[in-house]
C-alpha cells in the first residue's frame, strides 16, 4: 500500500474520533428531546473562544481552561433548551429548525461584533510523529484518543445510572415515562447540559488543532448534520460508525483530490445513501 494513502487512512481515523464525539452529543439531544439542534457546531465555537480567551489572553492554565470550557458549554446547553427549544417543544418541526437555525446567525453575529472575522490560534504547538516514514499530528492522536473516552464514559453512564436508565427510557416510549414518575423536564435539561459539555469537550480537541473565528461551525457542522442523517437521527451507535465512514471518505478523497473535493465526494456519497435508505444506514 501506498506509504501516502496509510496516512491518510490514519488521519481519517483520527479525524473521525472528534466527529464521532459531535455526533454522539448531537444525537443524544435528538433522541431524547426530538429537536434537531443546528446551532450545535456554533456552540463549540463558543467554547472554543472561551478557550482561547482563558487561555492566551488571561494565562489560565489549559486544563482549567478547558474544565471551564466543558462546565460553561453545558450551562449554555441548558440555557438554550429553557430560552429557545422549550418554548417550541410542542410546535411543528419546521418552527423548531427555524428556531435552532436563528440561534445559528445569532451567535455568529454575535461573535463577529464581539471578536470581528481574525482567525485566532491558542498558541499550542505539539510535535508532530513521525512514525514509518508517515507524519501523524500529535495533537490528532491526543483528541482521538480523548474522544475515544468520553464515548465510552457516555456508554456507561447511559447503561449504569439511574439518570442514564431514565434518558434511554424516555428517548424509547416519552409518554410512558411519565407515567412512571419520571419528570420529563429535568430529564430535558439533564440531556441538554450533557450534550453541551459534549460539544465542550469537543471544543477543547478542536482548538488544539483549528484557529478559532466566528464561522468555524459552518467547517462542521453540515458534515455532523450528515453524519447523524446517515448513521439515523437518534441512533449514537449509527452515528459513532458513520463519523468514521465520513472520516475516511474526506481523508481518501483528499489524498486522491483536494479538500474541498473530498466534501464533494463525502455529499455525494450521502446523497445516494439517502436515496437507497432514507432512514439512514443503521435505521430500522
Amino acid at each position: 500500500m501506498d506509504i501516502y494513502l496509510l496516512e491518510a487512512i490514519i488521519n481519517g481515523i483520527l479525524l473521525g474520533g472528534v466527529l464521532a464525539l459531535l455526533a454522539l452529543g448531537l444525537n443524544l439531544i435528538f433522541g431524547v428531546v426530538d429537536v434537531v439542534w443546528i446551532c450545535y457546531a456554533d456552540i463549540v465555537m463558543c467554547g472554543m473562544y472561551a478557550i482561547y480567551f482563558l487561555y492566551a489572553q488571561y494565562g489560565v492554565p489549559l486544563p482549567l481552561a478547558c474544565a471551564i470550557a466543558i462546565s460553561g458549554l453545558a450551562g449554555l446547553g441548558v440555557l438554550v433548551h429553557l430560552l429557545i427549544i422549550a418554548p417550541v417543544l410542542r410546535s411543528p418541526p419546521l418552527n423548531q429548525l427555524l428556531a435552532t437555525g436563528g440561534l445559528l446567525f445569532f451567535l455568529q453575529s454575535f461573535a463577529t461584533l464581539l471578536f470581528g472575522t481574525d482567525f485566532r490560534n491558542i498558541g499550542v504547538r505539539l510535535p508532530v510523529l513521525e512514525v514509518a516514514t508517515m507524519y501523524l499530528s500529535f495533537a490528532r492522536l491526543i483528541a482521538f484518543a480523548i474522544s475515544l473516552v468520553g464515548a465510552v464514559a457516555l456508554y456507561f453512564f447511559l447503561k449504569r445510572t439511574y439518570l442514564g436508565t431514565a434518558i434511554r427510557a424516555i428517548a424509547q416510549d416519552r409518554e410512558i415515562v411519565g407515567l412512571m414518575g419520571i419528570d420529563d423536564r429535568r430529564i430535558y435539561l439533564a440531556v441538554s447540559a450533557i450534550g453541551g459539555a459534549l460539544a465542550g469537550l469537543a471544543a477543547c480537541l478542536l482548538a488544539l488543532q483549528y484557529d478559532v473565528h466566528p464561522f468555524i461551525g459552518n467547517t462542521f457542522g453540515p458534515v455532523i448534520f450528515m453524519i447523524c442523517v446517515l448513521g439515523g437521527l437518534g441512533n449514537m451507535i449509527g452515528g459513532f460508525i458513520a463519523s468514521f465512514v465520513i472520516s475516511q471518505i474526506i481523508a481518501i478523497g483528499g489524498y486522491y483530490g483536494s479538500t474541498e473535493l473530498s466534501y464533494v465526494f463525502a455529499f455525494t456519497f450521502f446523497i445516494v445513501l439517502m436515496l437507497i435508505r432514507p432512514r439512514g444506514l443503521f435505521a430500522p
